[in-house]
């Protein structure tokens, strides 16, 4: 595996992404270990197939598949998955794309079950992205636990966000069927935080590298900035889930209880929120009350939100900023 010669499928997404996804395929496409390419227009309403069929360099590496009703991203992935054959798999965002040469840092080495590097995240306004080369970092890696990749899904008051679940792992096809590893379909939000967390439950070795091979478009109407009160509540009873049939040490089901109460946190303010909009204060007032459990998370979301505006809140300092941190070569 060390070379790494055509083992890659590439899988992505799309919803609406017609001004994207050709810079996301050409970016797999060029890359010589990818073996597959797999599109799952996922009930777009624009022209994304289309395009994604025109971005087609003729290897015969492309496949594009559609969806007539939106499913979801675990729903395209899982699809993807079951109609390709490579052994390694690779989840690429339809607005994103990789640097020249991504793979062949990651595949260096062959002591993983899942493999990450690291992320440039790039202001949209930054123009001619996908073909800047970026930063060199020494060559540094470990693997993540459980409980680090779960603290690094934690945000924390005056920080910038950087959670470990942004990592786009390449993934061993083998682990996943020897261990029954699909993506919930049910879930919109957290999908990848999931998978990843039931995997390292499993015993995956989940390493991560500081080469950067990936570059994520920051943008102010990103789909994972408008998801549903209802996507909370599966996110947090997914953690309960994994809890009640994973094997886990006490400090593993520590930080996972410490999620669930963080996810869940956000769902009971955004759950009063919505009461609020739709039956008035006083039915919000009465929600609140039929759930005393609840009301600290509630009381402190809405504090936190009436004195945002005096506190210094975390932003990308450069139209450029890297996940982990490390040692650049200069």
């Amino acid at each position: 595996m060390a070379n790494g010669s055509q083992s890659i499928c590439v899988i992505i997404a799309a919803k609406n992404a017609a001004d994207t996804i050709a810079i996301a395929i050409r970016s797999a496409l060029a890359e010589s270990e990818v073996a597959e390419v797999v599109v799952i227009d996922d009930g777009s309403s624009d022209k994304t197939s289309d395009v994604a069929h025109a971005t087609d360099d003729g290897t015969g590496r492309l496949k594009v598949s559609r969806f007539d009703t939106n499913r979801g991203p675990s729903a395209a992935r899982n699809h993807a998955i079951s109609i390709s054959s490579a052994p390694l798999i690779s989840i690429l965002d339809a607005d994103d794309f990789f640097f020249k040469g991504r793979f062949a840092a990651m595949l260096a080495e062959d002591d993983w079950d899942m493999v990450a590097d690291n992320i440039a995240f790039i202001q949209q306004t930054v123009a001619g992205a996908s073909s800047m080369v970026p930063e060199s970092f020494e060559p540094q890696s470990h693997f993540l636990s459980l409980k680090e990749f779960v603290e690094g899904n934690i945000s924390r008051p005056g920080v910038e966000r950087g959670e470990t679940g942004f990592l786009k792992p390449v993934i061993r096809r083998s682990f996943l069927d020897r261990n029954a590893l699909r993506y919930d379909e049910g879930m919109r939000l957290g999908e990848d935080y999931e998978l990843y967390v039931r995997a390292l439950a499993a015993g995956a070795r989940y390493k991560v590298i500081r080469h950067c091979g990936y570059g994520a478009i920051v943008r102010g109407n990103s789909l994972s900035g408008r998801h549903r009160t209802e996507d909370l509540r599966l996110l947090y009873e997914a953690d309960r889930a994994i809890l009640a049939a994973a094997n886990l040490s006490a400090a593993e089901k520590a930080v996972l209880r410490e999620h669930e109460r963080h996810i869940r946190s956000k769902f009971e303010l955004r759950h009063f929120l919505d009461t609020k909009k739709q039956k008035g204060m006083g039915g919000a007032l009465g929600h609140a009350l039929s759930r005393l459990p609840a009301v600290p998370a509630i009381t402190s979301g809405i504090w936190k939100d009436k004195t945002a505006r005096f506190r210094r809140s975390p932003q990308q300092v450069s139209d450029i900023r890297y996940l982990l941190t490390g040692t650049p070569i200069s």
